[in-house]
C-alpha cells in the first residue's frame, strides 16, 4: 500500500460547530519502514519541503520525524491560517505546537475561484481530492499561492527549545503532510476556505461559466394561453389502466465487483412488487406498523425454505447484526413467522394473560383425548415430559411448540389451529 493510501485510511476528521474549523484524531504509529516519505503526492512533499527549508539543523527534523513516526502528536485542529496540537515528549505534560501559515485575501481567493472554474477538469480533481499541477500554477500566476515557500511556516512551541523549528513543531509539520497528502482540502483551509463553501462557491461560477460559452438561443414568440388554446378542444383523460392479477417480476441484475448481491436485490424488489400491487388492489398496506425487527423476520422468512444457501446464510448474518440479535434468534422467529405470520411472532415472543374462557377450556379437552394433564403458566400449556407444548395466541389459535426432553429451548412446529388437541396430533404425527 503506497503512503498516501495509508494517509487516506487512517485521517479520521471530528466534524467542528462550522466549516472552519476540523479536528482529525491522532494518528497511529506507521509501520511501514521509517524511511519511507511522510507524503506520496507531490503537494504533500512540497509542503515538507517547506518545513525542512525553515531549519539548518538535521537533527531537530530527525527527531520530530521520530516522534511523528511513532504517534507522539495528538489530535490535530486545523482553523484558517493555523495548525494546533498537543505533542508528547520526554515530559509527562504534552507540549502545545503551532503552526502559522498567511491566508489568502479576497483578491486571490477570487483568482483562485476562477481558476478552478474555468476548467472543468480541475473541479473534478478536487473533489477527487486530487491537486493538479496546472491548477496550482494557474492561480499561483493570478496571484494566489497555495502552496507555502521557503519561510512562509511561523511555527511556536510551548517547550523551552529555541530550535527554529523545535522537534514537536516539526512532528506536527510532518504529521501535517500526511493530513495533506489524503485531502487536499486540509491546505485550502489553512489557507482561508471551508471545504462545503468553496464547493458550493465552485459550483455556481462553473456554472456562470458554462452559460457563458453556451451559444444563446434566440428567444421562443411569447403567446399568451388564453389565445394558445382558445377553441381548441381538449380531451378527457384516459380511463386508468386495469390492475394486474399479479405483481410485476425484478430486472435481473448483473453481478458486478463490489455490488450487493443481485439475489438480495432481486428479492427486495420482488417484495417492494408485492407489496405495491397490494396497496393498489387493496388500499391496504400488508407491511404497516411493522417494526425493524419485525421486518427482518419477514425478509428472512421469504427466503427459501430447502437449506440454506450461502447466499441466505449472508442475509441472516447481516439481518441479525443490523437488529442486535444473533442468528439463532432470528431463525427462531423466522419459524414462528412461517408458522404464522406476525400473529405467530408475538406468539414466541411476548407471553400474555388469556381472560376465561377457550384457554380455561383447553386442558379439560386435552385429558378427554387421553393426554396427561398440562402445566400452564400464562399462555402456555406444557406437557409433563417437558417435550412439547401448545401456545395460546391472541387471535384465538393454537401454536404448537417442541423442544428437547431436559432443556428450555422451544421452537415453533405445525400450522396453529383452533383446536389445542389437533395441534398436538399434528406434533405427534398422529
Amino acid at each position: 500500500m503506497s503512503p498516501r493510501s495509508q494517509s487516506a485510511s487512517l485521517v479520521r476528521a471530528r466534524p467542528g460547530p462550522d466549516d472552519l474549523r476540523r479536528t482529525f484524531e491522532a494518528v497511529p504509529p506507521r509501520t511501514s519502514d521509517g524511511d519511507a516519505p511522510f507524503a506520496d503526492s507531490w503537494w504533500g512533499r512540497s509542503w515538507v519541503a517547506a518545513l525542512e527549508s525553515l531549519s539548518m539543523d538535521e537533527g531537530r527534523l530527525a527527531r520530530g520525524r521520530t516522534y511523528a513516526d511513532s504517534g507522539h502528536v495528538a489530535a490535530i485542529t486545523v482553523t484558517p491560517g493555523r495548525v494546533v496540537a498537543y505533542v508528547h515528549g520526554s515530559r509527562p505534560r504534552p507540549y502545545r505546537a503551532e503552526l502559522h501559515l498567511r491566508t489568502l485575501t479576497d483578491t486571490g481567493w477570487d483568482a483562485f475561484l476562477d481558476a478552478v472554474a474555468a476548467t472543468p477538469g480541475h473541479l473534478a480533481a478536487l473533489l477527487a481530492k486530487e491537486m493538479p499541477h496546472t491548477l496550482v500554477d494557474t492561480a499561483a500566476e493570478a496571484g494566489a499561492g497555495l502552496l507555502p515557500a521557503a519561510g512562509d511556516l511561523d511555527p511556536s512551541c510551548s517547550c523551552p527549545d529555541r530550535g527554529w523549528p523545535c522537534k514537536h513543531v516539526a512532528a506536527l509539520c510532518y504529521q501535517m503532510a500526511r493530513l495533506l497528502d489524503a485531502d487536499p482540502f486540509v491546505l485550502l483551509l489553512l489557507r482561508g476556505r471551508g471545504e462545503r463553501e468553496l464547493v458550493e462557491e465552485l459550483g455556481r461560477r462553473n456554472a456562470a461559466h458554462s452559460a457563458r460559452e453556451r451559444p444563446s438561443a434566440p428567444a421562443a414568440p411569447s403567446v399568451p394561453a388564453r389565445e394558445a388554446f382558445a377553441d381548441r378542444y381538449l380531451p378527457p383523460l384516459p380511463a386508468p389502466l386495469p390492475e394486474p392479477a399479479y405483481p410485476g417480476q425484478p430486472p435481473s441484475y448483473p453481478e458486478l465487483p463490489g455490488a450487493r448481491d443481485p439475489l438480495a436485490l432481486d428479492h427486495l424488489a420482488t417484495g417492494a412488487a408485492e407489496r405495491a400491487h397490494a396497496l393498489l388492489t387493496t388500499g391496504r398496506d400488508p407491511l404497516a406498523g411493522l417494526g425493524p425487527w419485525q421486518d427482518a423476520v419477514r425478509l428472512a422468512a421469504a427466503r427459501p425454505t430447502a437449506g440454506l444457501t450461502a447466499t441466505t446464510r449472508a442475509l441472516y448474518r447481516e439481518l441479525a447484526y443490523a437488529t442486535g440479535r444473533t442468528t439463532t434468534d432470528l431463525a427462531r422467529a423466522v419459524a414462528a413467522w412461517r408458522q404464522g405470520g406476525a400473529d405467530g411472532l408475538a406468539v414466541l415472543e411476548t407471553p400474555w394473560d388469556p381472560p376465561a374462557g377457550p384457554f380455561d377450556r383447553a386442558r379439560p379437552a386435552l385429558a378427554a383425548a387421553d393426554f396427561p394433564r398440562f402445566q400452564p403458566w400464562r399462555n402456555h400449556l406444557t406437557h409433563p415430559g417437558g417435550t412439547l407444548q401448545v401456545r395460546f395466541g391472541q387471535d384465538g389459535r393454537w401454536y404448537g411448540y417442541e423442544s428437547d426432553r431436559g432443556k428450555d429451548d422451544w421452537w415453533p412446529r405445525a400450522m396453529p389451529d383452533t383446536d389445542p388437541v389437533g395441534v398436538l396430533m399434528v406434533l405427534l404425527g398422529r
